[in-house]
């Protein structure tokens, strides 16, 4: 056989890689929101888990940019008329204007349901089918496809999932480009991604060290997170570097963003590069150069506090 350098995409089975639908996916999708508003077209904000509607409790909830509420309902198995119900219930019980189904095997008369619910209501319904997929051996991706939603959406869609598709290969190649750079060793074994952030562990379980990229702005950043679960050791661990801030920020030669998060799992520490992987690709030399050079010295300067960190495991 002729080697052609092209991978093979391959499906996974979606249990491996979420075990539990409410506490595996769910959760995932909440933290991932924005692979959901690639493959709708369309900005979901404020997303919250299980707020009851009645006896019931609805997957998510959250709110479109522009306004109005949104129900999901996720179900990772065929689609059934137990799920349609709860869908039709959760938007009327929330008052939301969009209910949004995900399942991984949509019906053809769950299918003809929903077309029915766009063309003869005033709320929006949107019936997604959800895969993973992965090619030659990498890291399970999901694969949302959407299978029904309002028509007059449909242009708007098509083009938003073009723009994320190039907003992917823009992003592998910025960390490629950037993963090859002699002075980027503390993360040169890493291979690129098309994700717009890449760690690398510090060696104390819950701390990295991670790249960040925006459209416009680049971090290098000291990333804190036992996971939701320890979250107050998380903010023990934070605690106890922020005790250090002066001498930290006097190694690291600068002022950091230090942000507990005191309202989220994690907490970070880290520096801002102006310019993204939306800049001119003639800037990203520069950009990259600053950036590294911000991680090679937070790595300077926080390794001999991270190794003092004490936690109860």
């Amino acid at each position: 056989m002729i080697e052609t350098g092209i991978g093979r995409l391959e499906r996974v089975p979606l249990r491996e890689v979420w075990k539990h639908e409410a506490y595996d996916f769910t959760q995932w999708l909440q933290d991932n929101v924005d692979v959901l508003n690639a493959a709708l077209g369309i900005t979901l904000v404020n997303v919250e888990r299980e707020q009851a509607a009645g006896s019931f409790s609805v997957d998510l909830v959250a709110e479109r940019d522009g306004g109005g509420k949104v129900i999901i309902e996720n179900q990772l198995e065929k689609s059934n008329h137990d799920h349609l119900g709860k869908v039709i219930t959760y938007l009327t019980m929330h008052g939301a204007q969009t209910a949004i189904w995900i399942v991984s095997e949509p019906r053809p008369e769950h299918v003809a349901a929903m077309s029915w619910l766009n063309d003869n209501s005033s709320a929006a319904f949107y019936l997604l089918k959800v895969e993973a997929v992965r090619i030659a051996g990498s890291p399970a991706a999901p694969l949302m496809t959407v299978i029904v939603g309002p028509s007059e959406e449909k242009a708007e869609v098509a083009k938003t999932n073009i723009e994320f598709a190039e907003r992917f290969d823009l992003r592998e190649k910025w960390w490629t480009l950037l993963l090859a750079r002699p002075d980027a060793r503390l993360h040169a074994q890493l291979a690129p991604s098309s994700d717009g952030w890449i760690a690398k562990a510090s060696g104390f379980r819950g701390v990295s060290f991670n790249y960040v990229v925006t459209q416009d702005e680049s971090n290098a950043e000291v990333y804190v997170s036992r996971g939701k679960e320890f979250e107050a050791e998380n903010k023990s661990i934070f605690d106890q570097l922020a005790a250090h801030r002066v001498e930290i920020e006097r190694d690291f030669g600068g002022a950091l963003k230090w942000d507990r998060g005191d309202n989220k799992k994690s907490c970070r520490i880290r520096f801002l590069v102006q310019g993204g992987y939306r800049s001119p690709e003639t800037d990203w030399a520069a950009i990259q150069a600053k950036t590294v050079d911000a991680m090679n010295r937070l790595d300077k300067a926080f390794r001999p506090h991270i190794k003092a960190v004490q936690t109860g495991s």
